[in-house]
């Protein structure tokens, strides 16, 4: 059977963190969809990791994988874009567990001419460690309850996992965070995606998922904010390969992307070919 949508997890050497993300998925009321896995350069480990878990989820996975060249995400992002086989397409990272009703929201609120917009609930370094395959398998890390008996203060962030409805709906509407790409839980139309070429691959950390939004937007797709009704929880992790020359190159492009009201990047899927005199 044909898949109604593919959902594309980005990696890098933590098969740890993984494995808890591809749990999530093995919870999905929603279940006509792929797993495409867009590694940036992984060791052996996370290929062992999914030969493994490949045995005991429903859905499929695609392995797409490149050599470790540094922070090279936009470059394998295309590259899983291309191997994904279906219309619609979900963004996410590998440190982002979904509720089991994560993939049944974007289709929900998926709209021909707009990509829709969520967000993430993050959790600090002691409970990502802590949460383990039976808390996933049985939606203990989503509950309110159980995060403040484990040390989750109150907050009105809690309401991303907690509001459903006219609630959510309210909440989606009135939030003042502008309905962007990120990168952690974002969807779109394929065709949308490679209307604009897909991302711009001299972009490295910082933005880059906003600069691949914005160009789809210059071109006339809206956007939607959906950040109460699709819920992950992001699981902490060190950022060492982050750098500030990698922000600075980043927000000059976005800069222009702005300006000029770009909507192709010459640095994407594909590629400009110098002409031979």
């Amino acid at each position: 059977m044909k898949k109604d949508i593919s959902v594309i997890i980005s990696t890098f050497n933590s098969p740890e963190w993984l494995t808890k993300v591809l749990y999530g998925y093995n919870t999905q009321t929603y279940r006509n969809f792929e797993v495409v896995i867009a590694d940036d350069g992984s060791d052996e480990r996370t290929r062992l990791c999914l030969e493994s878990i490949q045995k005991e989820v429903f859905f499929p996975i695609k392995h797409v994988w490149h050599e470790d060249n540094g922070f090279q995400k936009t470059i394998i992002l295309n590259k899983a874009i291309q191997e994904s086989a279906t219309d619609y397409i979900l963004m996410t990272d590998g440190d982002c567990i979904p509720r089991e009703d994560f993939i049944e929201q974007h289709i929900k609120h998926r709209e021909e001419g707009y990509f829709l917009s969520g967000g993430y609930y993050k959790l600090p370094m002691n409970l990502s460690q802590q949460i383990t395959r039976e808390e996933i398998y049985a939606g203990k890390c989503f509950d309110l309850k159980w995060l403040k008996k484990n040390g989750i203060k109150i907050s009105f962030k809690n309401n991303k996992l907690v509001a459903n409805g006219l609630k959510s709906w309210f909440l989606n509407y009135s939030t003042p965070t502008t309905a962007s790409w990120n990168g952690h839980n974002a969807s779109g139309w394929k065709k949308d995606l490679l209307a604009v070429n897909g991302f711009d691959e001299r972009m490295q950390y910082g933005g880059e998922d906003r600069e691949f939004g914005e160009r789809m937007m210059n071109l006339g797709t809206k956007s939607k904010q959906i950040r109460y009704s699709t819920v992950c929880i992001h699981l902490d992790h060190a950022r060492g390969y982050v750098k500030p020359e990698m922000i600075e190159k980043n927000l000059q492009i976005r800069k222009e992307t702005r300006d000029q009201k770009r909507t192709w990047t010459e640095f994407g899927i594909v590629k400009k070919v110098a002409s031979i005199a």
